[in-house]
C-alpha cells in the first residue's frame, strides 16, 4: 500500500536507503570486523593475530572466486532475493565466529562469511541498482556508497565497545543478530521485479570508430583486462592504506598522534569524494571523472614524498577523495563500457583479481614497509600510476552517453 502511493523517484531514494543502510552493516560486520576483534581472538583462541588475518584472507579469496555465480544468480532472479537470503549467510557466519573454539572452527567460519561476501558486499549491490535502473542507476550507485561510507565510523566503535564491554564473542553475535533483524528486512523492501524499461537500451559492449577495425571479442577483451587491472591496483592501495596508513606516516616522520589525525581524514574525504561525484561530476562522463579520481593517489604521495611531513594531510585528503571516487567507478565503469546485459556476472569476474590483490596486500604492503621504510610509498605510488595509464587506455563510447 505505501509502495503504491510513492512517486518513482521516492521509490528509488526508499530503495538506495534501505540498500545503503544494508550495506553500511553489511561492511562494518564483514571487512572491517578483524581490525577490532582480531587480537581479542587470537588471544582466547590460542592463536598468532596474523592467523585471525589469515582467516580474514580465506573470507577474500572465496569471495573473489564465488562473486562470479553471486552475480549470476542476481542477473537470473533480481538483486532482492539473492540479498535477502544471504543476509542469513552473513548471520551464520558470524555467530560461526561466536562460537569457534579453535583455528579450525574460525576458518570454517571465514570461509562462510566469504561466501556472504561474494553475494553481499558492493559488486552485488551495483548489480542490483543496474537490474533495476538500468544504464541510468549511476546516481543510485553513488547514493549506496555515499552511505555505506560511513561504515568504518559506524562498525570500529561499535565493534570496539561491544567487544570491551562483553567480549569479541558477544559482538559477533550482535552483528549476527543485526543482519536479521534489521539487514533482512531492508533488503525485503526491494523492488523484486526491474523497473519498465529500464533495460531497454542496447545492451552490447560499443566500440568507438577509431576501434571499429577490432573485431568485438578483442576490443571487449581488451577493455575487460584494463578495467580487472585498475580495480586490482585500487582495491591493491585502498586495503593497504586501510592497514597500514597510520604505520606509513609514522615511519615518514609524522608523530603518532598527528598520524593518527591524518589518518582520520581518509573517511571523511571519500565522502567528499562521492558527494563531489553525486552533484558536480554527475554530468561528466564516469570515465573522465574516474581518470581525475585516478592520479589523485600517486600526486598525493610524490608531493608528500618531496615535501615531508606537512604535506601528509594533503596525501591522506588526495588519497580518501581519489578513493571515493574509483569506488563508484568500480559500478559506472562496467555499465558505461558494457551494458546492461550480463552485467552481475561481469562484474564478479572483473573483481576476482581485486579480491586476491586485497587479500595478499596487507602482507606484501608490509613486507614493502619493513625493508623499505618510507620508500614503500613509492610502491603505492608506481602502482597508482599504472592503474592512471589503465584508465587512459580505456576507450569511452563515441555517444552523449554520460552513464547516468
Amino acid at each position: 500500500m505505501l509502495r503504491g502511493a510513492l512517486t518513482g523517484g521516492q521509490r528509488r531514494s526508499a530503495t538506495v536507503a534501505s540498500l545503503g543502510m544494508a550495506q553500511t552493516l553489511a561492511w562494518a560486520s564483514s571487512y572491517y570486523l578483524p581490525a577490532m576483534l582480531a587480537t581479542a581472538m587470537a588471544r582466547d583462541l590460542g592463536i598468532s593475530t596474523p592467523t585471525v588475518f589469515l582467516g580474514f584472507s580465506l573470507a577474500l579469496v572465496v569471495s573473489a572466486l564465488l562473486g562470479p555465480l553471486a552475480g549470476q544468480l542476481i542477473d537470473r532472479h533480481g538483486g532482492q532475493p539473492v540479498l535477502a537470503a544471504n543476509s542469513f549467510v552473513f548471520a551464520a557466519g558470524l555467530a560461526g565466529l561466536a562460537f569457534a573454539q579453535g583455528p579450525v572452527g574460525m576458518f570454517v567460519a571465514w570461509a562462510i562469511l566469504g561466501v556472504a561476501m561474494a553475494a553481499g558486499l558492493y559488486e552485488a549491490a551495483f548489480a542490483t541498482l543496474v537490474h533495476l535502473y538500468g544504464k541510468n542507476a549511476r546516481s543510485a550507485i553513488t547514493g549506496i556508497t555515499l552511505l555505506a561510507g560511513f561504515a568504518s565510523t559506524v562498525g570500529w566503535p561499535l565493534t570496539a565497545w561491544l567487544e570491551l564491554e562483553w567480549g569479541w564473542r558477544t559482538a559477533c553475535m550482535v552483528w549476527a543478530t543485526l543482519h536479521l533483524v534489521l539487514a533482512l528486512p531492508l533488503n525485503l523492501l526491494l523492488p523484486r521485479a526491474a523497473l519498465p524499461g529500464a533495460h531497454a537500451e542496447p545492451t552490447a559492449p560499443t566500440a568507438t570508430p577509431k576501434a571499429a577495425e577490432d573485431s568485438p571479442s578483442a576490443s571487449s577483451t581488451r577493455t575487460a583486462v584494463l578495467l580487472a587491472v585498475l580495480f586490482a591496483i585500487t582495491w591493491f592501495i585502498s586495503t593497504a592504506m586501510a592497514a597500514h596508513l597510520p604505520r606509513l606516516l609514522q615511519v615518514h616522520g609524522v608523530p603518532l598522534a598527528t598520524a593518527l589525525l591524518f589518518a582520520g581524514l581518509v573517511g571523511p574525504a571519500q565522502v567528499a569524494g562521492r558527494l563531489l561525484e553525486y552533484g558536480l561530476l554527475r554530468n561528466i562522463h564516469p570515465l573522465v571523472s574516474a581518470r581525475v579520481a585516478g592520479g589523485m593517489h600517486t600526486l598525493g604521495a610524490v608531493v608528500f614524498m618531496l615535501a615531508g611531513v606537512p604535506a601528509g594531510a594533503l596525501f591522506t585528503v588526495l588519497h580518501g577523495a581519489g578513493n571515493g571516487v574509483l569506488t563508484i567507478a568500480k559500478g559506472t565503469l562496467p555499465l558505461v563500457l558494457f551494458g546492461v546485459k550480463d552485467y552481475g556476472a561481469r562484474q564478479g569476474l572483473l573483481m576476482v583479481p581485486a579480491r586476491f590483490a586485497q587479500a595478499l596486500s596487507p602482507w606484501l604492503f608490509g613486507l614493502a614497509i619493513d625493508r623499505f621504510g618510507a620508500g614503500a610509498l613509492w610502491f603505492s605510488a608506481a602502482l597508482g600510476g599504472l592503474g592512471l595509464v589503465a584508465l587512459l587506455l580505456l576507450r569511452g563510447p563515441p555517444g552523449p552517453d554520460r552513464g547516468h
